[in-house]
């Protein structure tokens, strides 16, 4: 009988093996650079050329290996993190298969060079496809170096897949700035032909890592956001709705210190954003997550990009949560401030000397050392405690209110305002089953088109329960007997007219929306409030205010605006010169 099974060669099975760890050189950069990370190092360099196709080149200052342990690194599943299965249940490390290595080796030519700092030469190991063919003793500092050459020289059909040299620098630079914002005290370097593209010192916290990267601009318009629940933590930076623009938004999540891709996570962050923000808008998030042993399970994807968590809607809540408690403070609106207050956000990091394979301490697992900003965060409240005399208030332009508070000047968009206080109203009435309508002394005939006449036989019953009482009167015509009484200003068929016509056509307003209930709410909030030029009375202005900072997310309306601009006492000093 003939046998048509057979065992494949190692060098087969280490090609076939690094299909799934090796998809580019992006995939070397993040294996070779983690290694250098759970080696302790404080300085990372990475250089590439030709996008890592011709070369990728990591040298760190870690702990190093040996020539025993630089040889046994090559074969596969040997690892020094984790020793038997139970261990995966609280991994602290990045590595932990034993598969990257090899698997590297396995389709490029390889050098390791590497010394332990109590040996008195360090160790290179040559190896070509997967075939050690050189080691000797080599003269270095204490730490490693790999060398990769020629990827894929022994898979021109891999080779063929990759990008362009710029898709593939660009990528790998991606990777290592990830790696980079979960670990701001070590310091990182990238190269690619010899160009500068990264220079990263080591700074003490997450928000002068983000500076770093993308400018202290940037870094000026995020603000700190924070939820926990038992075992369960995320603390982190996301932008003040003003400064979210349309494009590519940065979001980067981390658990446990680790980078990884969740897109329902950065969904419920940007649930947290609704009605804050325009539709387009892509507001850059950075959420680290601190949860308990045996919450998460890294140990579900060979590149460990992905991860499974035991409680997904709780955790998705809590990011939810923790984005929509940033919004509701005063540090998320608008400002006309050019020097702000710089948030912190410390990552802490194993201490010297300590074994990082090894379970962390209660202690040590606090992944943040936050600044007071972080437990202050609900503080700073606009016009101080209660016994606080209330604030003046003036009208300029028959448009903005300006309050004074004892932090400077709050500038209001009366408009705004009213949206987000009668959005806010109608959302609440919902809840509570509807409210009624004001009777008209004379009803009013309206005519309308078939498709509006359509929507208002839809929408009738949620018309009635936000105080529209609309019954037919034949052919194209509808009588209105009742309407909200927002305000003493309120054209209740001006209002009617637009609401119907905006929610039967579609507009970005409408489409944000995520039900009919917050479509009518909206839609209100938009055609129903007090509009820009109406002068209004002290009385009013203070009925306003005080309304305004009753709501939820005060500091926006429902189209994405700010509804305040805030302006520091000590801007006011500094444009006088004091």
């Amino acid at each position: 009988m003939t046998r048509r099974i057979n065992v494949l060669t190692d060098v087969v099975a280490n090609q076939i093996a690094a299909g799934e760890v090796v998809e580019r050189p992006a995939s070397i950069v993040k294996e070779l650079v983690e290694n250098s990370l759970d080696a302790r190092a404080s300085r990372i360099e990475v250089s590439l050329l030709r996008g890592g196709k011709s070369e990728i080149r990591v040298s760190d200052d870690g702990i190093g290996m040996g020539r025993e342990d630089a040889l046994l690194s090559l074969d596969r599943h040997a690892t020094s993190k984790i020793s038997s299965s139970s261990d995966l249940a609280s991994v602290r490390t990045f590595g932990f298969r034993g598969e990257a290595l090899p698997s590297i080796a396995a389709v490029s030519r390889l050098n390791i060079n590497s010394r332990e700092a109590d040996q008195a030469a360090g160790t290179r190991v040559g190896v070509n496809g997967g075939r050690i063919e050189i080691v000797e003793d080599s003269a270095r500092q204490r730490g490693t170096t790999v060398e990769v050459r020629n990827l894929f020289f022994n898979a021109p059909a891999r080779a063929k897949f990759l990008k362009s040299v710029s898709v593939e620098v660009r990528i790998a630079s991606d990777v290592l700035t990830g790696l980079a914002l979960a670990n701001p005290r070590v310091s990182f370097s990238l190269t690619s032909d010899k160009r500068n593209l990264l220079d990263l010192p080591a700074v003490d916290d997450a928000v002068a890592r983000i500076s770093q990267v993308w400018g202290l601009d940037q870094g000026n318009t995020l603000i700190l956001a924070g939820a926990e629940d038992p075992g369960l933590e995320v603390k982190g930076l996301i932008q003040r709705p003003d400064a979210a623009k349309p494009g590519r938004g940065r979001r980067y999540l981390f658990v446990n210190g680790r980078p990884f891709k969740a897109p329902k996570l950065v969904q419920a962050a940007e649930r947290a954003y609704r009605t804050t923000i325009p539709r387009e808008a892509r507001p850059w998030m950075f959420l680290y997550l601190q949860v308990s042993p045996g919450v998460v399970d890294v140990n579900v994807h060979p590149t460990k990009a992905e991860v499974r968590f035991a409680q997904d809607s709780q955790i998705e809540d809590l990011v939810e949560r923790a984005v929509w408690s940033a919004l509701d403070d005063q540090r998320s609106s608008a400002t006309l401030d050019r020097e702000l207050e710089t948030p912190h956000l410390l990552v802490q990091e194993p201490k010297q000397g300590q074994e990082v394979a090894q379970p962390l301490s209660d202690a040590q697992m606090a992944l943040f050392v936050a600044g007071p900003e972080v437990e202050d965060v609900a503080e700073g409240q606009l016009v101080g405690n209660p016994e606080d005399p209330r604030p003046n208030l003036w009208q300029i332009l028959n448009t903005y209110i300006l309050a004074e508070t004892r932090d400077g000047i709050l500038i209001i968009d009366q408009h705004s305002a009213h949206e987000r206080v009668l959005f806010q109203s109608l959302m609440d009435a919902f809840e509570e089953g509807g409210r009624d309508g004001q009777k008209l002394l004379f009803p009013l005939t309206i005519r309308l088109t078939a498709p509006e006449l359509k929507l208002i036989e839809e929408l009738r019953g949620l018309l009635d329960r936000s105080g529209f009482e609309v019954e037919p009167f034949g052919g194209d015509t509808v009588i209105l007997r009742a309407v909200p009484n927002p305000h003493p200003y309120f054209n209740a068929e001006r209002a009617f007219r637009e609401m119907i016509d905006e929610l039967t056509h579609g507009s970005e307003l409408v489409r944000s929306a995520k039900n009919q209930h917050e479509k009518i709410a909206m839609t209100f909030a938009c055609k129903g409030s007090i509009k820009a030029g109406q002068q209004l009375a002290d009385i009013e202005m203070q009925e306003l205010f005080d309304q305004l900072f009753s709501t939820d997310l005060p500091h926006h309306d429902v189209h994405g605006r700010p509804t305040i601009i805030r302006l520091s006492a000590g801007e006011l000093a500094r444009k006088f010169g004091r």
